[in-house]
């Protein structure tokens, strides 16, 4: 059995999937299978990843959701570690991790850094900390800028199968549906300080596409999203305070996306939904955003 399967969906990335295979190919430590799995793609993608050693899955297009499960499923590596075709990992990025795997965690953190075609690449260092369990690691992930980029994790296959863990297919946001779940309900989780994945910032990107109808399916995703993720942490006997607050957070947040009528209507069905109910109040600067959050979303959240 590999270390590692490496799952990159492809679909229109020909100009960007050369570095991203280049970036595996290059890595200090051998012992992984990649996983290509051709979404549908319409340009000459497939004929970069044919020179390269690879597996290849052929489908039509189910949207990067679809493909990612795909590759799960196929995967035979003890862990998985999901990597987009747009997007390149450092060469010690899997050496690293495999430091981390001496006590056998469900999942192993590591680091972003965000690269703009037209600014400086922005780094986003972290605190590493040693095993702990999946409501421990929460509450320390989610005080960080990243915290459910599904590509920012090693996930160990036995753990993500026993728990049918897959991502919705056909919505936005399909990190957010399903990794705080893969976090929480972990038994051993580590995260390392190394800052190993190059998250490419396109400007012509789904999720830079700054069409209305676009930004209203983004929300109304994402509040589906949300649901799911309440129903199923109220499955378990887990302490979710962390876990609630922050996608509490994370839906008020995005509705401030929307323009004035939407984003009423929007206020209206969080307040339904009691969605203002989870936010933290531990501390007089937390009571005092929530009474701001109640009042208006976008007075807290203003874009800069």
């Amino acid at each position: 059995m590999k270390k590692f399967s490496i799952i990159i969906p492809v679909y229109n990335v020909e100009d960007y999937i050369k570095d991203c295979l280049e970036s595996v190919k290059k890595q200090t430590f051998k012992d992984y299978e990649v996983i290509v799995v051709n979404d549908g793609t319409k340009d000459q993608s497939m004929d970069i990843v044919k020179n390269y050693d690879v597996k290849v899955i052929n489908q039509e297009n189910q949207g990067l959701s679809g493909a990612r499960n795909t590759g799960a499923k196929e995967a035979k590596g003890e862990y998985i570690i999901f990597l987009d075709s747009d997007d390149w990992i450092e060469n010690n990025l899997l050496e690293e991790i495999s430091k981390a795997l001496e006590d056998n965690p469900d999942l192993v953190r590591f680091q972003i850094r965000k690269v703009f075609e037209k600014k400086d690449s922005i780094d986003y260092p972290e605190e590493a900390f040693d095993t702990c369990n999946g409501v421990e690691a929460f509450e320390k992930i989610c005080k960080y800028h990243f915290v459910e980029i599904a590509c920012s994790y090693c996930i160990k296959r036995s753990y993500y199968e026993k728990n049918h863990f897959e991502f919705a297919k056909g919505m936005i946001h399909e990190d957010f549906g399903l990794m705080p779940l893969v976090i929480i309900k972990a038994s051993k989780v580590k995260s390392i300080s190394t800052i190993g994945y190059n998250y490419r910032q396109r400007e012509n990107s789904i999720m830079s596409n700054t069409n209305y109808d676009r930004i209203k399916k983004r929300v109304n995703d994402f509040l589906k999203h949300y649901t799911y993720l309440m129903t199923e942490i109220n499955k378990t006997k887990l302490d979710g305070t962390y876990f609630r607050s922050f996608i509490a957070n994370s839906l008020i947040l995005k509705i401030t996306e929307l323009n004035d009528e939407d984003y009423k209507e929007y206020k209206k069905i969080l307040k339904e939904e009691k969605v203002y109910d989870f936010i933290l109040a531990d501390t007089l600067k937390r009571k005092i955003k929530k009474v701001l959050l109640k009042i208006s979303p976008k007075m807290v959240y203003r874009k800069k």
